[in-house]
């Protein structure tokens, strides 16, 4: 089988999807691996899930594993690939596998970007296990934050929300903080009756701590049902959000222009307006002219389009990737990630 032209990858905290697509824009083969089986995005458990996804794309495809390059172009949207040494470590490691005659190596936010807009600048936010931006000016210039957690100033996505609901519902029943149905709805969702049920559970051992990431939805629950607690929790992540994008636009001089603004992550698969309003308000005081999107098509699209901005591709191509690479297409041939891969 003649090789594809490009071999996409976007890979978060928990999945990697993959796709194969040619230069016209014919998505040959694609699939998602599930990938929570890692200790962070800067581990190497984490790049063998990488490496999993690309393998099984190019089985998925006929390719033949052992006759290296099988594309002309990688485009690999990681989390992960936040500092200048992330990308010069994980260039290596691509360079080494040789799956394509050229790398192209981006962190996460850009495939997010890239999938929610037509233009190839804007705005690029990921709010899901954790919380990144990224922005690309008209001419190019790039702008990201490095984004490794509280040690770069960073709060927001599932573990943060998620453990902070937790610090609430613990200080509510002990008496050091204020009332909120965050302490009857955290220790349930894990069959517990009380917080501190939750917290020796995790002390010692038998419940692991990243699990907190399972309760953004809770959250939110519970602020659109008018709990105080839950409510300042979420305007807090909208404020983080405002701030990192804000920032973005601001260092980029794109203050006066009508900048996309492109939402992506588990964080915002939820229908709490206020929470959308507040970031949408907060944008608008720093770029009037914004355009703020939630992102609907799988992240996958963008690497693939990065790619084919790469090869010079006609827009027809790029319409055909955005029309046939869906979610549907990806969960079609979904799989955890086995010893196999």
């Amino acid at each position: 089988m003649r090789r594809a032209a490009i071999l996409a990858v976007d890979g978060g905290g928990s999945k990697v999807d993959a796709a194969l697509v040619s230069r016209g824009g014919t998505v040959v083969a694609a699939l998602r691996l599930l990938n929570r089986d890692h200790r962070g995005s800067h581990s190497d458990e984490y790049l063998d899930g990488v490496a999993a996804a690309a393998e099984a794309v190019c089985r998925s495809a006929g390719l033949p594993s052992d006759r290296r390059p099988v594309t002309d172009l990688g485009v690999y949207c990681l989390a992960g690939a936040d500092l200048p040494a992330d990308d010069r470590r994980i260039l290596r490691w691509l360079s080494k596998q040789g799956w394509a005659s050229e790398n192209l190596l981006r962190n996460d936010t850009f495939a997010v970007l890239r999938a929610g807009t037509d233009r190839t600048w804007g705005v690029g936010v990921v709010c899901g296990y954790g919380t990144n931006c990224s922005g690309v000016a008209p001419d190019g210039r790039t702008f990201r934050f490095p984004a490794v957690g509280p040690i770069s100033g960073d709060w927001g996505g599932g573990t943060d929300i998620g453990g902070t609901a937790l610090w609430y519902a613990l200080r509510a029943q002990d008496g050091r903080g204020e009332r909120t149905a965050l302490s009857q709805l955290v220790p349930a969702h894990f069959g517990m009756r009380r917080p501190r049920q939750v917290m020796e559970a995790m002390y010692f051992g038998r419940l692991a701590e990243d699990r907190v990431v399972e309760l953004p939805p809770l959250v939110f629950r519970a602020a659109a049902e008018g709990d105080a607690v839950a409510r300042s929790i979420v305007d807090r992540q909208a404020d983080e959000i405002v701030a990192m994008a804000g920032t973005a636009i601001r260092k980029l001089g794109m203050a006066r222009l009508d900048v996309d603004v492109v939402l992506g992550g588990g964080i915002f698969h939820n229908r709490f307006a206020p929470f959308f309003e507040r970031i949408e308000a907060g944008l608008h005081a720093v770029a009037p002219n914004v355009r703020v999107t939630t992102l609907e098509t799988p992240p996958v699209v963008g690497a693939a389009l990065l790619g084919l901005d790469r090869l010079g591709a006609p827009a027809a191509a790029k319409a055909l990737v955005r029309r046939t690479l869906t979610h549907d297409r990806l969960t079609a041939d979904t799989r955890p990630r086995t010893k196999e891969d």
